[in-house]
């Protein structure tokens, strides 16, 4: 049977999705705003990491441009507090992760997508002109959440907590930070302030950090997402620096002040906020016709743990298995999809959406999962593996009962 899909949104999600369903012969068009070139001389889209299952799903694509035997990194550290003796840790992943520009990643595998015989359309649409594709696809999939497309799928207030942004976020590629010589992600959390997460990063121009500063409202650090950085470059490096030093001192100590700033000035740079939301899953045309969200038009997730493109493609996995399966793109269908791919999606929304209150508020008992963390390397090993699966993550942190009993299944019993 002959199936014609029609993608909305050529990030993680709709490119994953895209190319996977060529792999099965299935007729695929892909609307995106951008072209390769055009994505390659944007602004800094976001700052990325690809964990190994989405790696993994990658190589099965044929789009494993970057092997993390070259591109990769092993492991997380984590440092709270910027006092004279931080708590510090380490965690290995079970395979490595991957950091790419994705000013190189998507281009890339949007020219792949069309090598391998997928229809590109090139400009920009908005939900009024949904309904007119109806005649010509059996199934639409919006894969963006941006501006009034986040409009098309109603709020799911049951997974939606937050009326507003937790974080004020500055993030970017920066120059001028020397890598560690094990060149692993690190969460830096300063208690009362914020949090930062260095991820390093690979560009055009070769290894770069990039940065995550997610800045509690009403701290000092709000200044970094709050002062335009195109206003005054100078001053803004400065006042970078200067909270910098005071807040995360482990980086600032391997910064070299003249070379630090953001890579391809403003374009290197993003500032802003983002309200975490799960939308509904799926809207029906007058005429029958669905209406997938998927990817940021499903859940938009603070970038705190970097579950945005992972959750995405696994999503996207998922929904493609589905197409190819199914021969009718009904409620019924939905129902299916909705099933496979809402664990690893909700868990990492509510994961995420739990562990940013806890630094907020500091409860005694986060804290004392912190200094467990700290002193146990097989817990800390698997918390950091479940970077990977965050349905394994929300099955540990859910309840402070579950937590307990997690700790206790990495302590050894006593002599």
């Amino acid at each position: 049977m002959s199936k014609r899909i029609c993608i909305v949104g050529a990030g993680t999600a709709g490119l994953h999705l895209g190319l996977h369903l060529l792999r099965h012969g299935v007729e695929v068009t892909l609307f995106t705003e951008r072209t390769p070139d055009e994505q390659r001389r944007s602004k800094v889209l976001n700052t990325v990491a690809h964990h190994a299952v989405t790696v993994e799903r990658e190589r099965a694509l044929g789009v494993d441009h970057w092997p993390v035997e070259e591109y990769g990194y092993p492991g997380h550290q984590y440092r709270v507090g910027p006092g004279p003796e931080p708590t510090a840790f380490e965690g290995l992943l079970h395979a490595p992760s991957r950091a790419v520009d994705y000013r190189i990643y998507q281009p890339r595998l949007t020219e792949d997508f069309a090598e391998r015989g997928g229809e590109l359309v090139f400009g920009r649409l908005s939900p009024g002109d949904i309904p007119s594709l109806a005649s010509r696809f059996d199934l639409i999939v919006v894969c963006t959440g941006r501006g009034p497309f986040a409009e098309m799928f109603d709020r799911d207030p049951e997974h939606s907590p937050f009326d507003r942004p937790r974080r004020a976020l500055c993030a970017g590629l920066f120059t001028g930070i020397a890598q560690q010589p094990v060149p692993n992600v690190t969460f830096h959390i300063c208690p009362g302030a914020g949090e930062m997460i260095e991820i390093p990063t690979w560009t055009d121009g070769g290894q770069v950090m990039a940065l995550v500063i997610e800045n509690h409202y009403g701290s000092d650090l709000e200044a970094l997402a709050a002062t335009p950085y195109e206003e005054d470059p100078k001053a803004y490096r400065d006042l970078a620096l200067d909270l910098l030093r005071d807040h995360y001192p482990a980086c600032f100590e391997r910064i070299d002040p003249a070379e630090f700033g953001p890579l391809d000035g403003p374009r290197g740079i993003i500032q802003g906020a983002v309200t975490p939301v799960v939308r509904r899953t799926h809207t029906v045309l007058d005429d029958g016709t669905v209406v997938l969200a998927l990817g940021d038009a499903h859940v938009t997730v603070d970038p705190l743990l970097g579950q945005g493109a992972n959750m995405a493609s696994h999503a996207a996995w998922v929904l493609a298995e589905e197409i190819v399966r199914q021969d009718v793109f009904d409620r019924r269908f939905v129902e299916h999809v909705d099933r496979r791919r809402e664990d690893r999606v909700l868990s990492a929304t509510r994961t995420t959406n739990m562990l940013m209150e806890n630094l907020e508020t500091l409860p005694e008992e986060f804290l004392g999962f912190l200094g467990e963390l700290s002193r146990n390397r097989s817990l800390a090993d698997e918390f950091t593996k479940w970077f990977n699966y965050p349905e394994c993550f929300w099955d540990d942190l859910a309840d402070p009962r579950r937590t307990r009993a997690w700790v206790a299944r990495h302590t050894p019993d006593p002599v």
